[in-house]
C-alpha cells in the first residue's frame, strides 16, 4: 500500500496489487533444498542407512532398515528444508513499512513454498526410480505370498480351466510300484496343490510314497520317510515366504509413516529458517 498526498493534503491509501511472495528468492530456496535432499539421500545410501542386505546375518534387517531409514529420512528434511527455507528468506527482498506481524507472516509462507517446491522438484527427479522399485517390490510381495505354487504350478494350455494336477489324477495309476513317466513335473504339481490347500491329501502323500519307491528301490518305510521330510521342508519354506513377505509388508507401512512425518517436520523446519533468514537479512540492511 503507497500513500499519496494530493495538493489538498488528503492522503490517499492506493493498493498497487503487487504480489508479497518473492518468487526468485523461492525458486532458488527450492533448488537448493531439492539438490541438498539429493546428496543426502545418495550418502544415506552409500553408508547403508537406507539399504538391506539380502544375505543372512548381514547387513540391516528389515526391522533394522525401516528404524534407520526413517532417522535418515528425518535428519534428510530438516537440513535440506532449513538450508532451502534460510537461502529463500535471505534472499528476499525487504519490505518497506510493513507491520513486523506481517513480515512474519510472508516468512513463514515463503519458507512453506520453498519446502513444497523442493518436494515437488525431488518428487520429479524420483519419480521413475520410485515407480520402478514400487513395482520391484510389489512383484516379489505377489511372488512371495504365491511362493512354490507359483513357480511350479502348470498348466496343460494356458486358457485352459483344468489345473496339471486334476489331468495328473485323472490319468494316475491305480496300481502300486508303477513308475510315472514323468515323476518330477507331476511331483511340482502335487507339490502346488499342497501348498494352495494347505496340506497334502493322503491320497496324494501314499502316491508319491509309491513313486519314490519305484523309483529309488528303497523300501515303503524309507521312501514314506522321505516324502514327509520333503513335504514338510515345502511348507517350512512357503511359511517363511509368507513371513518374510508379511515382515516387508509391515516395513513399508511404517516407513511411509515415518515419510509423512519427516516431510511435517521438514515443512515446520523451512518456515522457521525462512523467518530467521528474513530477520538477518532485515537486521544487516
Amino acid at each position: 500500500m503507497e500513500q499519496i498526498i494530493t495538493p489538498g493534503a488528503v492522503i490517499t491509501p492506493v493498493f498497487t496489487g503487487k504480489s508479497a511472495a518473492s518468487w526468485p528468492a523461492i525458486f532458488a530456496g527450492a533448488v537448493i533444498a531439492a539438490a541438498a535432499t539429493l546428496i543426502l539421500m545418495a550418502l544415506g545410501s552409500g553408508v547403508g542407512l537406507a539399504s538391506i542386505s539380502p544375505w543372512s546375518n548381514h547387513g540391516a534387517t528389515v526391522t533394522t532398515f525401516a528404524v534407520t531409514g526413517a532417522i535418515w529420512l528425518i535428519v534428510t528434511q530438516w537440513i535440506s528444508a532449513g538450508l532451502g527455507g534460510y537461502i529463500a528468506g535471505r534472499l528476499r527482498p525487504r519490505w518497506v513499512g510493513t507491520h513486523t506481524h506481517e513480515v512474519f507472516f510472508r516468512d513463514t509462507a515463503h519458507g512453506l513454498v520453498t519446502w513444497a517446491g523442493a518436494t515437488v522438484l525431488v518428487a520429479i527427479v524420483l519419480s521413475s526410480s520410485v515407480m520402478s522399485g514400487v513395482g520391484a517390490a510389489g512383484r516379489a510381495a505377489e511372488a512371495a505370498s504365491g511362493g512354490i505354487q507359483g513357480a511350479m504350478q502348470s498348466s496343460a494350455a494356458s486358457n485352459s480351466p483344468v489345473s496339471a494336477y486334476s489331468l495328473d489324477r485323472l490319468f494316475r495309476s491305480a496300481g502300486p510300484g508303477v513308475p510315472s513317466a514323468n515323476p518330477r513335473i507331476e511331483t511340482e504339481h502335487l507339490i502346488a496343490n499342497a501348498v494352495s490347500v494347505g496340506g497334502m491329501p493322503d491320497a496324494d502323500r501314499a502316491y508319491l510314497v509309491d513313486q519314490v519307491a519305484a523309483r529309488t528301490g528303497v523300501s515303503q518305510a524309507d521312501a514314506q520317510a522321505r516324502v514327509d521330510a520333503f513335504i514338510a521342508s515345502v511348507m517350512q519354506a512357503q511359511e517363511k515366504l509368507k513371513a518374510d513377505a508379511d515382515a516387508a509388508r509391515k516395513a513399508a507401512a511404517k516407513t511411509s509413516i515415518f515419510l509423512a512425518l519427516s516431510m511435517l517436520v521438514g515443512a515446520f523446519i523451512a518456515s522457521v529458517a525462512a523467518v530467521l533468514g528474513g530477520h538477518s537479512r532485515d537486521e544487516h540492511i
